[in-house]
């Protein structure tokens, strides 16, 4: 068995997470934007893997991600305790209800609409990072950009510190791999409407980089 499989969405956060981590039984790639994307690469990592006979002892996603206001600091560091696949339902005139409501049978869902992070690998890490912020990390298709998406979001999901868009993907296929595995982020902007000038990259880059270093 081989070490820890680290997977982010973009080449920049990739280059973020190896500046910090110094460690050959660490493996960083890019699996591209969204759920469906990232599942599928992680997936064909982890098959690859299995089948040279040097599997992966377990998976991160990570990268940066939006905070919610209130929540975590903007340049702060995120933990999940699940990621869950936020936006993965149906509309009603009522509001939104989620696909778990709807009928569908947990097997045909991954698991479920949520998936927990493996609890040995969230304490490891909360204890080489003991200021990060520790909640659901939210994974979207659509990034929430006004401000009664953002109320209505972290109305429905009270635990959620930070929003990305890949956790939920890699959770699945770690899963079905029967791995362990963890979400971390760093905040470069709030939840919410998009305003660029309040997006902070460098601070959030640089704190990634500081976090990975936890992943030695």
């Amino acid at each position: 068995m081989t070490g820890l499989l680290v997977l982010t969405a973009v080449p920049a956060e990739a280059e973020a997470v190896r500046a910090g981590v110094d460690d050959p039984t660490v493996t960083v790639r890019t699996v591209g934007v969204g759920p469906a994307v990232a599942g599928a690469a992680t997936a064909r990592l982890l098959v690859l893997a299995e089948a040279a006979g040097r599997p992966y002892r377990a998976v991160v996603s990570a990268g940066i991600g939006g905070g919610f206001v209130g929540r975590v600091a903007i340049g702060g560091t995120v933990l999940a305790t699940r990621s869950v696949a936020a936006d993965l339902g149906a509309e009603s005139p009522a509001g939104f209800i989620p696909i778990d409501e709807l009928g569908m049978p947990p097997e045909l869902l991954g698991g479920g609409p949520a998936v927990e992070v493996d609890g040995e690998l969230l304490a490891a890490l909360r204890s080489a990072l003991p200021h990060a912020t520790v909640g659901e990390v939210l994974t979207v298709s659509t990034v929430t950009g006004t401000a009664a998406g953002t109320e209505a979001l972290a109305d429905r999901h009270p635990a959620a510190v930070a929003e990305a868009m890949e956790g939920y993907g890699v959770a699945v296929a770690a899963a079905q791999a029967g791995l362990p595995f963890a979400e971390l982020r760093t905040i470069s902007n709030p939840v919410g409407p998009r305003d660029r000038g309040a997006w902070r990259m460098r601070e959030a880059f640089s704190a990634l980089t500081e976090a990975a270093r936890a992943l030695r």
